[in-house]
């Protein structure tokens, strides 16, 4: 217990600290009434912190895996609540149970919104909301793992319950360097995308905000209509090709640095993830067509759609509700891919039905040939039965937490579909859903028991279900 308080201390820490970019922020930009709903918390938190490193110093005993999910678990519900204050003592957001969703959907990645007047909200609290984006999207444990050495103790098992996906392992041999690493790529593609945003047309601090959400597969922005309120093509392309490389597995990333071509080229799950993206575009081009009159208008918004859908990120250039059936279609299907493993993004990811459907196909030629051996391979590799269960599992528990919320979110007299597509952004961490709650809408009127309910499906669809479900089969609590 004396360690899981220490980490939780220091992952609260490294969370407080990260304040004093929005506070750097009001400071250049004159917001001085937005400081103190900064500075107060973020003092207060690093007091409470240095207390606990005091009265905790001392030998630590590594973390057994039932603690290791609690520290993830709980530092990740604590850090949502923590970074909802400035969002209420601001005044920007009017109750704290909307400020507490606010702040759940930035660090989740999902990017549902409840603010109307985002255009108008102060830049240190538009900074703010995106850059919870960025620190959830590579995880603000990895975060911590990766700044203070001091957690070695245990560090691969807390990354294990924070990263996303069924494959987690270390792309170096020790779990510190892995999350520098990671961190470097990430940082990498960042300051790239800013400066690209910025030479498209951007203002810096537009493109560093964007570039944070884009990076993180988050989807909040600077603007009511989101990108699309910036009327750029090359913004928009810009914008649909990092959304596209946030939704690789940034171990890919360190492969192409150290010259592992051959890494990409034998990787199941990226040319699946390609794949998908390539025929959905062209569908929704094709679709989009007689709307847009030009066959490149139409790609681009059905490139960018499907980018921002298929990686979770939740930016929006065009209202896909005014859409023909068909391309919403293509759009609600988009809603139960998700990104790759070990990306930002979110959903049930890639890897997952790229296992069913190689053990349906060997299925298949069992049936046509019942003595024939056929094993599972996964990146020109075989791949042992235990993955296959794995899969089978998750997708399970997805569709009873879907159906769950789905279900309670009908009790709060949503449509059915509104509902049901609520439900699958809220645990898939996608933002925008269909119905009342589409993408030119926001959350504001979702009553606020269920913005609770709401923010418990977010944090279970990001932290991969086990990590936030396990509390509740009581085979968890049995020594």
């Amino acid at each position: 217990m004396k360690t899981v308080c220490l980490i939780i201390a220091a992952i609260l820490a490294t969370v407080a600290l990260s304040f004093a970019l929005p506070i750097a922020c009001a400071l250049y930009f004159g917001e001085t009434a937005m400081i103190k709903p900064f500075a107060i918390p973020m003092a207060c938190m690093l007091f409470a912190a240095a207390a606990v490193f005091v009265s905790l110093r001392g030998k630590r005993q590594p973390l057994t895996l039932r603690e290791s999910f609690v520290v993830v678990a709980l530092s990740w519900s604590l850090a949502s609540l923590f970074g909802a204050i400035p969002l209420y003592l601001s005044g920007v957001i009017g109750d704290f149970s909307s400020a507490v969703f606010e702040s759940v959907s930035g660090f989740t990645t999902t990017g549902a919104t409840i603010m109307q007047n985002i255009d108008s909200a102060p830049r240190s609290i538009n900074l703010w909301r995106c850059l919870e984006h960025w620190l959830g999207g590579m995880g603000i444990v990895t975060l911590t793992v990766a700044l203070l050495p001091l957690l070695g103790v245990g560090g691969f098992q807390l990354i294990k319950a924070e990263t996303t996906g069924p494959e987690k392992g270390k792309v170096t041999p020790k779990i510190g360097e892995t999350a520098k690493l990671l961190w470097a790529i990430y940082v990498g593609l960042t300051v790239l995308q800013t400066l690209l945003l910025k030479w498209a047309g951007m203002t810096f601090f537009d493109a560093v905000c964007h570039a944070f959400a884009t990076l993180g597969t988050g989807g909040f922005s600077t603007k009511s209509e989101s990108v699309g309120g910036f009327h750029s093509a090359a913004i928009d392309i810009i914008c649909t090709i990092f959304m596209v490389l946030a939704g690789v597995n940034f171990s890919l990333y360190f492969y192409v640095f150290t010259g592992k071509i051959r890494e990409l080229k034998t990787n199941s799950e990226l040319k699946a993830y390609l794949w998908i993206f390539a025929i959905c575009t062209a569908l929704i081009t094709l679709f989009l067509r007689p709307v847009y009159g030009s066959l490149l208008t139409a790609l681009r918004y059905g490139a960018f759609q499907t980018a921002s859908i298929i990686t979770t990120t939740g930016f929006a250039t065009a209202d896909y509700m005014q859409w023909n059936p068909a391309a919403q279609f293509v759009i609600f299907i988009l809603f139960f891919f998700g990104g790759s493993s070990g990306s930002t993004g979110g959903g049930i990811k890639i890897i997952r039905w790229v296992v069913l459907g190689k053990q349906i196909n060997n299925e298949i030629k069992k049936t046509l040939h019942p003595h024939g051996v056929y094993s599972l391979r996964l990146n020109s590799q075989p791949s042992g039965k235990g993955i296959i269960i794995s899969v089978a599992s998750f997708l399970f528990l997805y569709t009873i937490l879907v159906g769950a919320v789905t279900l309670i979110s009908c009790a709060f007299n949503l449509d059915l579909f509104t509902a049901l597509t609520a439900s699958l952004s809220m645990v898939g961490n996608i933002g925008p859903a269909f119905g009342a709650l589409g993408p030119s809408q926001t959350w504001a009127a979702v009553p606020s028991a269920l913005k609770i309910v709401y923010c418990f499906a977010m944090l279970a669809g990001r932290l991969e279900l086990y990590t936030m479900l396990l509390y509740f089969f009581p085979s968890f609590w049995k020594r």
